[in-house]
């Protein structure tokens, strides 16, 4: 039996229903329905209703729930949700949560009801809650949760358990006990599964595994995601630049990670981001694509200029009209293999000064290989086409030219951008089809003003 692929099937269903009983008007069937969603499902389900029916599903909402979809829906989604709350229903959708999830909501709140939210804190959230705030969220800092259970290695498994007995309940995802020094400085972990197999009398340093080491507190996300991948964690500690323990990373925080990095990825290849709300209002909405809809037509602006100028060459060839796209366009998919093989080794640090150089020739050569194969067959179709041998070795030239250009543009571009301090994968693949189009357009129309034209 395929549980999971029930188990989403499921999920469709309930949420079918519950957009069928939106459509009739049956209010009973939609509080419901609403009910038996976990917030995540009735997170996906807000952002995929226009603002009117989002509004009467979000009133349906039961309370305890709140604060829990309201971690799971977009970030403008969620600041919109926000400003139709009042202080009091704020604060009790904020009841129950994990400090760290807490940590992701503050930003969206009025700096005095945060405030508020610190106050109504104890002590020892209310530092924990600080701390977080302090690191870059996109740190293991900010990944962390501060919510750890931790022994002393001199501690006996005996003991252990008569206080995880006493404590009534650990951490949700917690796999492994931490242990640390008088100091609070990270020494190991302790899997709960060879806690529970040990002597009663054995001493935690023993059987504790030294193996993982902490992850430092100002790592970056990525690198994070790739320990965990890298070492089939569950969970891991999370240490200060002395070694103290400052809490711990889970899975379900790195599978969070992984989510929002491919929704980036896919959503800036097109210059949009992925936390605007598919309801935005449309001026807003237009505001911000208006921006690279701008700079692709001075791209394109400037391809055309290119074109322009061989305007006469053109008049006396139509041929070249004719094959001018199919120029460009290899072009422009040789450069964005190698533009996207480029920024999945940037996202996973496998690039570095050590295998560029590398790296490029193995690109080149690709391009140079592939180059003369459609290059010739290219060449032979325009010949026998358009009957002139001429036409065909121009063609076959420029198309060689181009892959050439395209690749190395896919290659050098995103190492640049990238010291520019511009994300490659935003305007990356915006500057490689320029560089792929001006050079198609050049190389192709240049070499036929020289060689076929009088």
């Amino acid at each position: 039996m395929n549980t999971s692929s029930d188990t989403r099937e499921a999920t469709e269903t309930r949420l079918r229903s519950l957009r069928e009983a939106l459509e009739s008007g049956t209010l009973r069937a939609v509080r419901r329905t609403v009910h038996a969603l976990h917030p995540a499902e009735i997170a996906q389900l807000l952002e995929s209703l226009p603002p009117a029916k989002r509004e009467v599903v979000w009133e349906l909402v039961d309370p305890e729930d709140d604060g829990e979809v309201l971690l799971h829906v977009n970030d403008e989604l969620r600041a919109h949700l926000i400003r139709g709350m009042d202080d009091e229903e704020i604060l009790a959708a904020t009841e129950g949560l994990d400090v760290d999830d807490l940590a992701d909501l503050v930003a969206d709140l009025p700096e005095e009801l945060t405030q508020q939210l610190l106050l109504s804190l104890d002590k020892q959230n209310r530092d924990h809650l600080t701390g977080l705030l302090s690191y870059d969220e996109d740190s293991a800092g900010g990944l962390m949760n501060p919510d750890t259970v931790t022994v002393r290695p001199d501690v006996t498994v005996d003991t252990l358990l008569r206080y995880l007995r006493m404590r009534g309940e650990l951490p949700q995802n917690t796999d492994s006990i931490f242990v640390v020094n008088r100091y609070g400085r990270y020494l190991g972990m302790l899997a709960v599964t060879r806690l529970i197999t040990a002597s009663p009398d054995a001493a935690v340093a023993e059987i504790m595994s030294t193996e993982i080491a902490g992850i430092p507190v100002d790592l970056e996300a990525l690198d994070v995601v790739k320990l965990f991948e890298d070492r089939d964690l569950v969970s891991a500690p999370v240490v200060d630049p002395q070694g103290r323990l400052m809490g711990r990373i889970t899975v379900d925080d790195v599978v969070d990670v992984l989510r929002d990095d491919a929704e980036h990825t896919m959503m800036s290849m097109a210059g949009l981001d992925e936390e605007e709300d598919m309801f935005a209002p449309i001026l807003r909405s237009t505001r911000r694509r208006a921006i690279w809809l701008g700079i692709n037509l001075a791209t394109a602006i400037l391809a055309s200029w290119v074109v322009g100028r061989f305007q006469a060459t053109i008049d006396q060839l139509v041929a070249l009209a004719v094959l001018m796209p199919i120029v460009a366009s290899m072009g422009g998919v040789a450069g964005s293999q190698t533009l996207t093989l480029m920024i999945r080794g940037l996202a996973l640090k496998q690039i570095n000064e050590g295998n560029a150089v590398v790296l490029v020739r193995r690109e080149v050569a690709i391009s140079i290989l592939n180059g003369l194969l459609w290059a010739m067959f290219v060449g032979v179709v325009a010949t026998l086409w358009f009957d002139t041998w001429g036409l065909g070795a121009v063609i076959a030239v420029a198309m060689m030219i181009n892959l050439l250009a395209g690749t190395l543009a896919g290659f050098f571009v995103p190492l640049l951008l990238r010291r520019m301090g511009v994300d490659p994968a935003l305007a990356g693949s915006v500057v490689m089809t320029t560089v792929t189009d001006v050079v198609g357009f050049f190389s192709f129309l240049g070499l036929a003003a020289l060689f076929l034209v009088g």
